[in-house]
C-alpha cells in the first residue's frame, strides 16, 4: 500500500485526502475515545484484536495452565520471538539485534551496565539539556553508581539561546569537543518536547570517530519514522511500546544491541534465567550459557498478556505496509496540518517543531501565545479533542497514520480556532 501521488495535493481539503487515502481503513481496527484522538504519541489507540489475542492467552492459562509454556504455536516460553522480525523490520535491524522485554528505562539501565564502562581517562556522557527525565535520571545514576560525579562527568548539550531545537553542528561539535574523556552519547531517536528528529546515522559516526558507544532512546520514534539502526551501527537502543506501537499502558519495552555485540562475553552484564541458553535453561545448572543474541539481555520470562496485545498491533502495522506506508501518509498528514495552521492562526501560535519534514515525526508542538495554553488546553480537553501538556508551555498533538484521518485534524483546527 503507498499512498498516492496527488496533482496538488497542497489544495485538497480534508475529505478529498482522506478519500484518496489507502490507509483508510485501517482506523476500524482501532478503538478510539469518543472524539478527536490525537495523543498517540502518549498512549496509542486500542488496537480491536487485542482482545482477541489476549483472551486467547487467557483460555490457553484457563486450559493448559502450566503446560501453557510449552504447548503449541503460541508456546510462551518463545512467545517473544513471535514480535521479533517485525520488531526488527520497524528498526532496521537484523533479527538477532532485538528483542521485547521488561520497560524502556529498564532496558535502558541493562544497556548502560554494558555499554557505559568509563575510566578514569574516559567517563562522560553526554544527553541533551532538555532529556526526558527517565533518562536523565538513569544516566544520573548510573554515573555515580561507577564511582563519578554528574558534575563533570555529565555532558548536556543545548540549543541555542532563542531556539528552541538542536542544532546538528552543535551536537557534532560537542561530541568531538569532549571526545577524548567521552565514554557515551545517549540521546533521543525524536525529541519528546520539540518532535525534533535528530541526526542518528551523524551522531553515531562522529561518536564512533572520537571513540565513544553511541545509544538512543526511541520512545518518540520507533513506529513513527523510518529507523536503521543497523545500517548506521548504533550500539544499542531502548524503546517502549505504548506510544506508536499502540501497545497499551505499560507495554512491554524493546532493545536492540548491533551484531557486533550480541556475542561479546567481554561486556559487562546483569544475568538472568531468561537470557540463558534454551537448550540447557532446564538442566538448571549455575553456568551461564548466554543465548547468541541480544536476547541474552533478558532476566525473567516473558510477560505474555502484553506481549498479546502488542502483537495484535504489529499484525495491524503488517497490513499496513509497514514503516514506509505509514511514513508516507504521515508527511502528507504533517504537510496539511502545516498548512491548516498556518492558514487559520497566523502568528497566534507559534509551532517549534522542525519545519523540515526530514527533522520531524508526526508530533506537532503548538505553543500559545500570550500565555494562555494551559486554558486553552482545558478547554480542549472540555470539547474531547485529546492532546497533552507539556511544561513548561506546549501542547503536543500527533496526528497517527494507523489511526488519525485528515478530519480529525480539521476537526482539532476548527476546535482550536472556535476556543481562541
Amino acid at each position: 500500500m503507498s499512498f498516492p501521488s496527488l496533482v496538488g495535493a497542497v489544495e485538497l481539503d480534508a475529505a478529498e485526502l482522506d478519500a484518496a487515502d489507502p490507509l483508510a481503513n485501517l482506523r476500524h481496527e482501532f478503538d478510539l475515545p469518543k472524539g478527536v484522538y490525537l495523543i498517540g504519541n502518549s498512549l496509542g489507540a486500542l488496537p480491536r484484536a487485542a482482545r482477541d489475542y489476549v483472551g486467547e492467552e487467557f483460555d490457553r492459562w484457563a486450559t493448559l495452565g502450566g503446560e501453557g509454556h510449552f504447548s503449541g504455536q503460541f508456546a510462551w516460553e518463545t512467545y517473544h520471538e513471535l514480535l521479533t522480525q517485525q520488531l526488527a523490520d520497524l528498526t532496521g535491524a537484523q533479527v538477532d539485534e532485538v528483542v521485547a522485554m521488561n520497560s524502556l528505562t529498564v532496558n535502558l539501565h541493562l544497556l548502560l551496565v554494558s555499554f557505559y564502562r568509563p575510566t578514569t581517562e574516559r567517563h562522560k556522557v553526554l544527553i541533551e539539556d532538555h532529556a526526558f527525565p527517565s533518562d536523565h535520571f538513569a544516566v544520573e545514576s548510573q554515573i555515580r553508581q561507577r564511582g563519578f560525579d554528574p558534575e563533570t562527568s555529565l555532558v548536556k548539550v543545548a540549543s541555542r539561546p532563542g531556539e528552541e531545537t538542536l542544532r546538528t553542528e552543535d551536537l557534532l561539535a560537542a561530541i568531538i569537543e569532549h571526545g577524548e574523556q567521552l565514554a557515551l552519547v545517549l540521546l533521543p531517536g525524536v525529541q519528546y518536547y520539540t518532535g525534533q528528529v535528530l541526526p542518528m546515522a551523524e551522531v553515531t559516526a562522529t561518536g564512533h570517530r572520537v571513540g565513544a558507544y553511541v545509544g538512543f532512546d526511541l520512545a518518540h520514534a520507533v513506529g513513527n519514522i523510518e529507523l536503521n539502526l543497523h545500517d548506521w551501527c548504533v550500539d544499542f537502543a531502548v524503546w517502549c511500546s505504548y506510544k506508536y506501537l499502540n501497545g497499551g499502558p505499560g507495554g512491554v519495552g524493546g532493545a536492540f544491541v548491533h551484531c557486533d555485540f550480541v556475542e561479546n562475553r567481554d561486556l559487562s552484564k546483569f544475568l538472568g534465567w531468561w537470557g540463558a541458553d534454551p537448550a540447557t535453561r532446564f538442566q538448571m545448572a549455575t553456568q551461564f550459557e548466554p543465548i547468541p543474541t541480544v536476547e541474552s539481555w533478558q532476566l525473567s520470562n516473558a510477560p505474555i498478556l502484553p506481549m498479546a496485545a502488542l502483537r495484535a498491533s504489529l499484525d495491524v502495522i503488517d497490513r499496513a505496509g509497514g514503516m514506509g506506508a505509514l511514513r508516507e501518509k504521515s508527511e502528507r498528514q504533517i504537510e496539511f496540518f502545516d498548512r491548516r495552521l498556518a492558514e487559520t492562526f497566523h502568528d497566534r501560535i507559534e509551532n517549534i517543531t522542525p519545519k523540515a519534514i526530514g527533522q520531524r515525526g508526526c508530533q506537532q508542538a503548538l505553543r500559545i501565545v500570550d500565555g494562555v495554553g494551559p486554558q486553552v488546553f482545558e478547554a480542549l480537553r472540555e470539547e474531547r479533542v485529546f492532546c497533552d501538556w507539556r511544561e513548561p508551555d506546549v501542547i503536543r498533538v500527533a496526528p497517527v497514520p494507523l489511526y488519525n484521518s485528515f478530519a480529525d485534524i480539521d476537526r482539532f483546527v476548527d476546535v482550536l480556532d472556535e476556543i481562541m
